[in-house]
């Protein structure tokens, strides 16, 4: 139960529910403007602040296909929005001295090394240059 005021707001598909701290009412603005003008579907956003949570809203449908309307606990995938955290988790910690991004990862990660990924080195991995592709069958030769 949060202290905040509730969020309740009919959309083009579906609702937004949740509750924002007023300190963050741009952001409730901004989710709301992402349905209503930039054609989003369903989506929910979460922030924190020094372990509290200011904002906690989620809207729209899990399922346009069955109006399956996007609930508290939709699960999603999060596909490349880790990408930022984890750049920028990781130069922070070869800021401090902690991480050599020129390194091999295997000096990190032994097990990483086979296949012919022994010498592939941390910046690589954090820039997508390191060529693990995410396909399960190999593309035709003329793919690309």
């Amino acid at each position: 139960m949060s202290i905040f005021p509730t969020v309740k707001k009919s959309i083009t598909h579906g609702e937004i529910n949740g509750f924002c701290d007023p300190r963050f009412e741009r952001v409730a603005e901004e989710f709301e403007r992402n349905f209503q003008q930039r054609g989003e579907v369903g989506a929910s956003v979460c922030v924190t602040l020094e372990g509290e949570t200011m904002v906690d809203m989620w809207g729209g449908l899990a399922n346009p296909a069955t109006n399956e309307p996007w609930l508290k606990d939709t699960l999603t995938l999060v596909w490349s929005a880790t990408k930022g955290a984890t750049a920028l988790c990781a130069h922070m910690l070869a800021s401090r001295g902690l991480l050599d991004l020129d390194a091999p990862v295997t000096r990190y990660w032994p097990e990483f090394g086979q296949a012919g990924k022994e010498s592939i080195p941390v910046k690589m991995l954090l820039n997508h240059q390191a060529g693990l592709p995410a396909l399960r069958q190999p593309l035709p030769e003329k793919a690309f």
